[in-house]
């Protein structure tokens, strides 16, 4: 018999979540490879593997303690087959290190999320869907606990950009913040598009802006170019921040991060 949403384990604690900083490194799939993708920019794609499970036992045995997925299809609306073999993938090997994955791209759906999470994701990020269907949010965080959703605001000049970052909306990323908090969300993961990929370092004012706006533990992405722009949103009391280009490039060395 299929377990129901509200039975699944929920492993991560309802307790406030900030306790320690956490890098998490990224891993995009398109097509079932790796790949880095410039400003969102589908036609500006490095691909970096065409093995994920492998790309994924590397940051695991350097000791990354989470790994950030995105299934760039979904995002786009596209075919998501040969992604979701290489989620299942990831996450084989993620159960074997005992580390989390959080997961995102393309969940607009209970039943989306039900099947991630009975993959074995830990945490999923809403995007597109929290700005279109506004009851999905509130439902996921209902249905599967606030440590288990975040929330994507992933932002061009603040604005919020939806479908795979091809649509700019005129809602601004501290509002969507706000209001999720409002429903229970307690995580976002906040993205300034036009540095994503790009290594010219993060956006942290930004990302801070929207925490103290919101009270939301928020993970900054786009642009991590280096150790230092690690150690800034470590300073700044952010709760994380994703780092992808600059690992496979070696920008950052492996063994200098703190994971």
């Amino acid at each position: 018999m299929e377990e129901s949403p509200q039975n699944l384990p929920s492993s991560l604690e309802d307790s406030p979540p900030a306790e320690r900083f956490t890098v998490y490194t990224a891993i995009d799939l398109r097509g079932g490879q790796v790949v880095r993708l410039q400003q969102g920019d589908p036609g500006r794609q490095t691909t970096f593997s065409s093995d994920p499970a492998a790309v994924a036992r590397r940051w695991l045995q350097a000791g990354a303690r989470w790994l950030h997925v995105v299934n760039l299809d979904g995002a786009f609306d596209q075919g998501d087959a040969e992604n979701q073999r290489a989620l299942a993938a990831i996450l084989e090997q993620a159960a074997r290190y005992g580390t989390r994955v959080q997961f995102g791209g393309g969940l607009r759906s209970l039943p989306a999320l039900h099947k991630a999470f009975e993959a074995g994701v830990e945490r999923a990020v809403l995007g597109t869907a929290a700005v279109e269907q506004p009851d999905l949010l509130a439902l996921a965080l209902e249905t599967f606990g606030p440590g288990r959703i975040a929330l994507g605001l992933d932002a061009r000049g603040g604005m919020v950009s939806v479908r795979g970052w091809g649509q700019t909306t005129t809602v601004q990323a501290g509002v969507l913040a706000r209001r999720a908090a409002a429903l229970g969300l307690r995580w976002a993961v906040h993205t300034d598009v036009a540095r994503d990929g790009m290594g010219a370092g993060l956006n942290v004012e930004a990302s801070l802006d929207i925490a103290r706006g919101s009270g939301l533990q928020v993970i900054a992405s786009g642009g991590a170019g280096s150790l230092e722009d690690i150690q800034r949103a470590r300073r700044a009391g952010l709760a994380g921040v994703i780092v992808g280009r600059a690992l496979y490039e070696g920008a950052i060395p492996l063994e200098a991060v703190e994971w």
